[in-house]
């Protein structure tokens, strides 16, 4: 059943199915993230550095696909969300 997706209520929930989509299965990116970090949080110094930069770069990728390709404008919303939490973060650490 297809549910009608023109008014902006079902545009924030829905995907182009009618299903409504908050919550979706890790994907890559977001399991490499969890990963890294905690990787990071075991290791010290550079090695810790290493692993911290490239978890921040697997979530910043995440948060763009979700901005340029999630499937309703919450998840697009939350990749923005991300993105820019991310940046004030990099912003910060300098």
């Amino acid at each position: 059943m297809r549910v009608n997706t023109d008014n902006l209520w079902d545009k924030i929930w829905r995907d182009k199915h009618g299903n409504v989509v908050i919550w979706q299965t890790p994907n890559a990116f977001l399991i490499a993230w969890v990963v890294l970090t905690i990787i990071s949080l075991f290791l010290n110094n550079t090695a810790a550095n290493i692993f911290s930069w490239l978890g921040m770069l697997a979530i910043i990728i995440w948060a763009v696909l979700e901005m340029a390709k999630g499937v309703n404008y919450f998840r697009k919303a939350l990749g923005g969300v991300v993105f820019i939490l991310i940046v004030i973060s990099i912003i910060h650490l300098a």
